[in-house]
């Protein structure tokens, strides 16, 4: 359809201009004695037959035309009509018409000046009408339904034949033409109660499209008046018929701008708007009310849509959702060609995520070449200042189909819409909080029940702790256990990560701690050593372990009788030492790997032991990397040369004392900012008096 009448316009105006100049050149050979003697007088027939083909190209002409009804701009488009074809019409006629009734005898004695004019004044009235018949129409068409459109056609499909009939039946109006016109006199009647863009009209603009409509009036009544004047005229040429032809033309269209005045006046048509209003509110509502009711994304979206193509009757439309949303698409009379089309372009173009409004695609140059089939075009996308959540389409097969209240209305929907997804997923995010807020709490005790709650205390050494983790859960582990009266092991770790896995893995690593230490014979000969423990509690893990975790840690058994330690260290924080004989303090610096890292039997060969013999004022410092990577306000951190110069400083307190003065010596480098990471710190002091073994 579109395309058949891209076809049409190109002719009909060539043939209106050779039709009208064709009638003219009769008129005057029928008004000029001389001339008609010499080239023969035209019949009635081919009079009527330029003037009906005239007709036809300006009528077929003006309907090709594109709408010239901007969105909701009624009062301009009446402006246009009356200031244009309407004035002029009138003007040239009324100039004519007041000339004949002024000086009768000079132009009904001048035959070629009477016929010139009378020609003249029937191409303006007949585009005058040809305008006032496809204005009426376009205001008829605002936000009509698919039927009354369809009505419409059937409507001008009537009209015209009957138009037409009128001018080949000759003088008479025959009886069976009076019924017809009775029934498009009612289909005029019926279709004028749905001109409801009245029901847009502000009061002042009103009363001006009121005062448009008396001016269109009262132009067409001045060209009536002079088609009655002349009909009876002896020097007009033309037959009688074509006379009848423009009055019952004239009378239609008089007719139904009369039904528009009376429309205006009494609002008729403003039900029907307001019962649409209310389905646009209550479509608001429902939109509002699902996020209290719980409802799903999926369902929002459902309504989103339906609503969206509901209130603006769009013929075509489809929702695509950005590619993190799980939603499948909706879509609606809408083919995978025109959709990947369409978002082609609009990439192209670079307006693929912008509100855009198009209601002439077959005059934009990229829209033409994809022969859609439709005319207008909203892209409406729907996006928070955060995040982008999909683009919805709509598409009407008629030009003009979209207006600013409905760009104005989608966009109240879409960002409605927005709104409820967002509290949708905060309110998951809340649930999913909680959740996370109870399993926490869980693992907290759950930690709480395997620290150590009482410390080995013995005439050999003294031991102190502090443990301060980042989050509710942390990551750092340390414990206990003796193995026989004169030995004790001691290990201390970190597990990479953070809250209930972190937990989970800690849970485990102390598990397997005493699991191994069973092991441990030493009456036997068979003594657990350091580096044997760090091979099997890898072996142990990695059956347990995610491949993107490990585990570091130190691992110590303190023999009384021995007056020494062994230790093996598995990627753990070097221990701080402080010799009291020979007054230094120092770092072991023990290789190892951590575990879970190499999960096979060569992870043994990464792991050595270590054997130190302590002497009686000795200070072991075990802690993770909490301590030493702690940070100041300039990004700073502690580091363990500070760590082992505040030990030079205080090795001669008691093991609480230097506990203290290097947690007071942390928080003062910190300046109270919070942890960055887990700290746990173990101090050791071998007693100055040792009990025999």
């Amino acid at each position: 359809m579109i395309a058949f009448r891209e076809k049409l316009l190109p002719a009909a105006l060539p043939l209106a201009v050779l039709s009208w100049l064709a009638l003219l050149v009769c008129m005057l050979l029928r008004a000029h004695q001389p001339a008609a003697a010499q080239w023969g007088t035209p019949p009635d027939w081919l009079i009527l037959a330029t003037q009906a083909a005239f007709a036809a190209g300006v009528f077929v002409y003006e309907r090709s035309r594109p709408d010239r009804l901007r969105g909701a701009e009624f009062v301009p488009l009446l402006r246009q009509l009356l200031l244009g074809p309407g004035l002029l019409a009138t003007a040239v006629v009324g100039l004519h018409l007041a000339g004949h009734w002024l000086l009768p005898e000079t132009i009904g004695n001048q035959p070629i000046l009477l016929n010139t004019l009378y020609t003249i004044n029937l191409g303006l009235f007949v585009y005058f009408l040809a305008r006032t018949c496809y204005t009426w129409r376009s205001l008829v068409h605002f936000r009509a339904q698919p039927s009354t459109r369809r009505e419409w056609e059937w409507f001008e499909l009537l009209l015209g034949a009957t138009l037409l009939f009128r001018l080949v039946q000759g003088r008479e109006l025959h009886w069976p033409l009076l019924p017809v016109m009775a029934v498009l006199a009612g289909l005029g009647v019926y279709l004028s109660a749905h001109q409801q863009w009245v029901a847009y009209l502000n009061r002042r603009q009103k009363w001006e499209v009121v005062f448009l409509q008396a001016a269109i009036l009262g132009g067409m009544a001045v060209c009536l008046v002079y088609f009655l004047r002349l009909q009876r005229e002896p020097s007009l040429a033309g037959p009688l018929a074509q006379h009848a032809f423009l009055l019952l033309t004239g009378f239609f269209a008089a007719f139904y701008a009369v039904m528009g005045l009376l429309v205006t006046l009494f609002n008729l048509p403003t039900a029907g708007v307001f019962e649409q209003k209310r389905e646009e509110i209550l479509s608001m509502q429902r939109l509002a009310q699902l996020i209290q009711k719980g409802q799903s994304e999926q369902e929002v979206y459902n309504l989103l849509f339906d609503s969206s193509v509901q209130t603006v009757e769009a013929d075509a439309a489809w929702l695509d959702l950005a590619d993190d949303n799980p939603t499948p698409l909706l879509e609606y009379q809408v083919d995978a060609d025109t959709r990947q089309g369409i978002c082609q372009l609009l990439s192209d173009y670079n307006i693929g995520h912008i509100e855009y409004l198009n209601n002439d695609l077959p005059h934009s140059a990229g829209f033409r070449a994809l022969g859609l089939g439709y005319c207008s075009l909203i892209v409406m996308p729907l996006r928070s200042s955060k995040h982008h959540y999909g683009t919805l389409y709509l598409l009407k097969r008629f030009r003009q189909g979209f207006d600013r209240e409905n760009l104005s209305l989608l966009q109240i929907f879409t960002s409605q819409t927005v709104l409820s997804i967002e509290n949708l997923r905060l309110l998951e995010d809340s649930l999913q909080n909680e959740r996370v807020k109870e399993e926490l709490k869980i693992a907290s005790l759950v930690q709480e029940g395997l620290i150590p709650k009482t410390l080995p205390a013995d005439s050999w050494f003294e031991i102190r702790w502090h443990s301060l983790p980042a989050r509710e859960v942390g990551g750092d582990f340390y414990d206990f256990l003796q193995l026989s009266s004169s030995r004790i092991a001691i290990i201390i770790g970190d597990v990479s990560g953070k809250g209930t896995t972190a937990a989970f893995h800690v849970a485990q690593m102390k598990g397997i701690f005493h699991s191994l230490m069973l092991l441990d014979r030493p009456e036997k000969g068979q003594p657990l050593q350091p580096s044997k423990f760090m091979a099997m509690a890898n072996q142990a893990l990695s059956h347990c372990l995610e491949r993107s975790s490990f585990i570091t840690a130190s691992f110590y058994i303190i023999d009384y009788k021995e007056r020494g330690f062994a230790f093996a260290r598995a990627g753990h924080c070097h221990t701080l030492y402080y010799n009291a004989i020979t007054e230094e303090t120092f770092y072991f610096q023990t290789e190892g790997l951590g575990l879970g890292i190499i999960r096979d039997a060569s992870y043994e060969k990464r792991i050595k032991n270590m054997y130190y013999d302590y002497n009686p004022g000795d200070v072991m410092v075990m802690y993770t990397d909490g301590i030493v990577e702690a940070r100041n306000a300039e990004d700073e951190e502690y580091g363990e040369a500070r760590l082992r110069q505040l030990l030079a400083r205080s090795h001669y307190l008691e093991a609480e004392d230097i506990k203290q003065a290097i947690i007071n010596d942390l928080e003062q480098f910190s300046r109270g900012l919070p942890p960055f990471d887990d700290q746990t710190l173990l101090i050791i002091k071998f007693k100055n008096a040792q009990p025999m073994a």
